[in-house]
């Protein structure tokens, strides 16, 4: 039987909240427990046969989460992008070719997948996660918060809620917050919140034998974006990208076979030689997307100056890819706000 009294109570198993708990670790703490809805860890990091279905990329200049993998002792390699890409701007005329410059910024990705930095950092602590609590209310009484939960009740000196601040809505707080707190967290938008993804597993990377890279680009078609999803150790080769939201309602069926005509006219026939087709739907996700779900086409705004600072008598702070000061809405993102929510608990304590 759990202990229901704690000093720190997180909320939220994704890379920002286990960011924070490997944090307090480090600083010698740990009383803590962990509060996750799903039925696994990881948040809006999902990998299935090393195809990254949720956050996937990194650059070199997100130096918080190049710094946390190197003290996990992970590994980054870049995106393979050799070969011709392909740009569709108009469905009436020629596809155009290009190729990336390789003196070029690079994109990274995570050996072992996105999922590998979610393993690492729970690694210590697992014993301190339970799975399937979706929290319901926050109160704060008796200099406590009280946590009621989908199926138990529990208090802690600090809170965490590292979640979508749009998610947060949905749970009860006694006292209310402010109404300029409720409005801002009700308009942040949730990353990856209306994205649909698609992954492809293949047997031959049969695109670079054609001398292409596996990009895709193209707004106006079924797959706006597509990229080679290979693995680091090419023992998977793949194919992933964003499916155009306008697909949402079609069925599954017919979503599919759109997909793959669509693949085909740009990289060929072997692309219905799959081994293995995913698709995840982030909009359907109830811990990540609400019903005031909006596609957003310009990015959005990150990092507002009200999740600074503690509510509930200084004892519930914000936290997540959505309240980082930089970077919002990326890993690095995610990690700053995990570091930073760890700070900021100790400091005031």
């Amino acid at each position: 039987m759990h202990k229901g009294h704690f000093k720190y109570c997180i909320v939220g198993a994704g890379l920002s909240g286990l960011t924070t708990a490997h944090q307090l670790l480090q600083k010698g703490e740990n009383d803590f427990i962990i509060l996750e809805g799903r039925e696994s860890i990881g948040g809006r990091i999902k990998t299935e046969k090393s195809i990254d279905l949720g956050a996937t990329w990194f650059q070199s200049h997100h130096t918080h989460l190049s710094s946390l993998l190197e003290s996990l002792s992970l590994q980054k390699f870049k995106q393979y992008s050799k070969g011709k890409s392909v740009l569709v701007y108009n469905s009436m005329a020629p596809a155009h070719y290009f190729e990336s410059d390789p003196n070029g910024p690079a994109a990274y990705r995570i050996v072992g997948g996105s999922i590998s930095i979610i393993n690492a950092l729970a690694e210590t602590f697992r014993d301190k996660i339970r799975l399937n609590t979706k929290v319901v209310s926050l109160t704060e009484e008796n200099d406590l918060i009280t946590l009621k939960t989908s199926n138990a009740s529990l208090q802690a000196k600090k809170v965490i809620l590292a979640l979508p601040p749009q998610i947060a809505t949905g749970m009860d707080f006694e006292p209310a917050l402010p109404e300029n707190l409720l409005s801002t967290m009700t308009k942040t938008h949730t990353w990856m919140s209306n994205a649909i993804k698609v992954g492809m597993t293949f047997k031959k990377p049969f695109w670079r034998h054609k001398n292409f890279s596996g990009t895709v680009i193209g707004q106006i078609g079924p797959v706006i974006e597509l990229y080679d999803h290979t693995n680091d150790e090419e023992s998977t080769f793949a194919l992933m990208g964003f499916v155009n939201e306008g697909l949402r309602d079609e069925s599954d069926e017919s979503r599919k076979e759109r997909i793959l005509s669509y693949l085909e006219k740009h990289l060929g026939t072997e692309i219905r030689d799959y081994l293995s087709y995913f698709e995840k739907d982030w909009s359907q996700d109830s811990f990540t997307a609400c019903e005031r779900l909006k596609s957003i086409y310009m990015s959005p705004r990150y990092g507002n100056a009200l999740f600074n600072t503690f509510y509930l008598g200084e004892k519930v702070l914000f936290s997540g890819a959505e309240t980082a000061a930089v970077y919002g809405g990326y890993m690095e993102g995610a990690v700053y706000s995990g570091l930073n929510a760890a700070q900021l608990l100790v400091e005031n304590s």
